[in-house]
Order: structure tokens, then sequence, then C-alpha cells
């Protein structure tokens, strides 16, 4: 962005020193970041990690507050020694549930604001994470924290995923940090205070030595994986060590989705999740009629979605992602207005009221793959 602009709405210096980065100078941080506004609000974001300041970070000029990025958390391939060797011998931690949701960050800030992993504001996400959590209280008693969540359900803009206690949407916070430094609080402490003020958190699991989380994360996914959820997380004590570990089921319901829109996503999406699988089939010891079943599944999450995209875009039909969103309508006229924005294609196909609730279906476009499947199904070639 221009960095002239930056400067002239902000404290440039004030901003360099709070973000603690590994920049030079201000111009060489803050070069990085965009502009970009919410209403009649300028906030900058940081779009890719930089600096060792995580992506998604966030200054808030008109507030005087910065919204640090969630931190990348690393994933193992194997639960054992995974874990033992992540957290060492000595360590005692937490198994928790990780969910197929929107990662959301909610802060106070000049009024409470849900931002997403990339660091924009998100109006409709705003609107849920206040109906649905009621934060003012928290954030009375904690102004310098920030609730980070997922947005959960089959009702949602970004990521739908059916839960069986989840009729629409829903909020769980799986973490409290400080919103300038990051900085987490502790198992303990967060669990407490989600309870105190009425949050609905993860299912943890249990809670102990790391021997014990590797079994107890074993029993953990062969549960979540027969329900067809995403996975789990193992947290040191003090929230500042964390790793993932991620269910078959998951994966391949991964692999469906990209190859729903082949030409949208990256080989390194679908090669790491392959990897999972052929690592998760040698830690639990499979062959014979079990490892060609784990291939079966596999091939058909790769092969059938795409092959219905490609039946679809030789119909003649448009292709991309389906979404269905609920509440209220002014909030569903900005999330639209905020999707066009950032250059998504949306075409509505359904939009009704539901009582004082306006339930909104629409297909993100996926120009990309529908354009490079016209053009091989009409002879194009392909340059390997």
């Amino acid at each position: 962005m221009d960095a002239d602009n930056l400067a002239s709405n902000m404290n440039e210096q004030a901003f360099y020193e709070r973000l603690d980065s590994t920049a030079v100078d201000p111009p060489d941080l803050f070069e990085h970041f965009e502009e970009h506004s919410a209403g009649d609000r300028t906030y900058y974001l940081l779009p890719d990690a930089r600096h060792e300041v995580e992506r998604g970070t966030v200054v808030l000029p008109d507030a005087d507050a910065v919204v640090r990025g969630y931190p990348s958390v690393p994933r193992v391939f194997v639960l054992d020694p995974g874990i033992p060797s992540f957290f060492g011998a000595d360590a005692r931690v937490s198994v928790e549930e990780k969910l197929n949701g929107f990662n959301v960050r909610i802060a106070a800030v000049g009024g409470v604001l849900a931002f997403t992993r990339s660091g924009y504001v998100c109006p409709y996400t705003t609107d849920r994470a206040r109906a649905l959590l009621d934060p003012a209280e928290f954030f009375e008693a904690y102004p310098g924290a920030m609730l980070c969540a997922e947005l959960i359900g089959p009702e949602t803009p970004y990521t739908a995923h059916d839960y069986d206690d989840v009729d629409s949407h829903a909020v769980r916070v799986f973490g409290i940090r400080d919103r300038e430094t990051g900085e987490p609080f502790p198992v303990d402490e967060r669990r407490e205070l989600c309870e105190r003020y009425g949050f609905p958190q993860p299912t943890e699991f249990g809670r102990g030595t790391v021997d014990e989380a590797v079994s107890t994360a074993k029993e953990a996914i062969a549960e979540l994986d027969a329900a067809g959820r995403e996975g789990i997380v193992v947290k040191s004590e003090d929230g500042r060590e964390i790793v993932k570990y991620t269910t078959a089921s998951q994966t391949q319901a991964d692999l469906a989705y990209a190859f729903e829109l082949p030409f949208d996503y990256g080989r390194d999406f679908v090669f790491s999740r392959v990897i999972r699988e052929g690592f998760r089939a040698v830690e639990f010891d499979e062959d014979g009629d079990r490892l060609r079943e784990r291939a079966h599944d596999l091939g058909e999450s790769i092969l059938l979605p795409m092959v219905e995209t490609i039946h679809t875009v030789a119909a003649g039909d448009r292709v991309g992602e389906r979404q269905t969103v609920r509440g209220d309508p002014r909030a569903i006229d900005e999330l639209l207005s905020h999707l066009e924005g950032q250059g998504l294609t949306i075409e509505i196909e359904s939009d009704q009221r539901d009582g004082d609730q306006r339930v909104v279906e629409f297909l993100k476009v996926s120009q990309s793959t529908s354009d490079r499947i016209d053009y091989y199904l009409d002879g194009g070639t392909y340059d390997e």
C-alpha cells in the first residue's frame, strides 16, 4: 500500500514498536500492509506473515488498537511419537476437538468486531458474534483480550459443515489471547472464562501427560472419524504450544471439496492431504483389505467430484461453492457487498424470509475452473 498514506493516518513508529517485529524500521514493515475499510472506519491488515508478524494482523488507528493474527498451527502426521516429540517427555497437555468451520478473532476495538483469518472485518460474522456470544460483559472485564473462535454449521458464508447440535450456525470459542501481543490464556483459565461468560467451546477429551495424550488422542480420533468430524488439537497447559491432527474422513472430504473445483486449489493442498493418508495407514499398521479400502476411499474422493464438475460445465452450468446464510437482512446485505468487494462473483439462487431473518442461498462462481474445463473439452492442450 501507499506508505505515505498509512503514515498520515497513524503513528507509524508507535505501532512499529508495539508489533515487535524483525523489520529494520517502520517502512520495512508497513509497506506490506493493505488499507481497507468497514463502514466509515479505515484499518490496515497484513495479508501474509512478514518479519515475524502473523498473517491477518490488523492495525486500527482510530481505536489506537492492534489485533494480532492467529498463529499458524503445525500438524503431526503420526500421533506417536509426534505428540511426545513436539511437546517433550515431561509436558502436560490438553486434547480438544478441532472443529470444521471458519476461524475468526473477536475484539472490542471501538465496538465489537469479528476479523477473518486474513484480517478482514466481516460484517456478517461480526453480527453473529455479537448476537450469539453477547460478549460486552467479557470485554468490560478484559478489554485487551480477543476471543478466538470458529463459526460452524451448515449455514455460513465460508465453510459449511453439518453438526448434529447445530441447525444453522453457531460460534465456538477455542482460545482467548491478548489481542496486541497474541499471548494465549492458559487452557484452565480460558475454559473457566468461557463457562463463566456462557461462551460455547469445543469438547475437551482429556488432559494429562504426553503419553496419556497419545492414548486419548487415538480414542478421540476414532470417535470423531466415525462421526465425520474434523480432528483434534493438542495444547500445552499454558496454551503456547499447539499441534493438530485430522481424521481420515475430513481429509477425504477436503479432497472431494478441492476436486469439485480442480483448477482453483493448488497442488500443495492436494499433496499434503494424500501424504496424511499414507502416514496414517502406516501408523495404524494397515494392510490387505483395510489398506485397499483406504485407497479406494481416497480415489473416490478425488475422481468422483471432479467428473461431476466436468459434466456440469459440459452441460453449460456454472460451478463454484454453494453457501447458505441466515441472519439479519442488513447483515446479509453487508456480507454480499463484502464478498463482492473481494472480487468474488456471487449468484443468488434463493432469497427468502423466515420471520425476521433473511435466508439466502448463493453460489460463489469459480470462473477459473469453468474456463479451464471448457478449454480442455474443446481440445485444448495441457503443458506438463
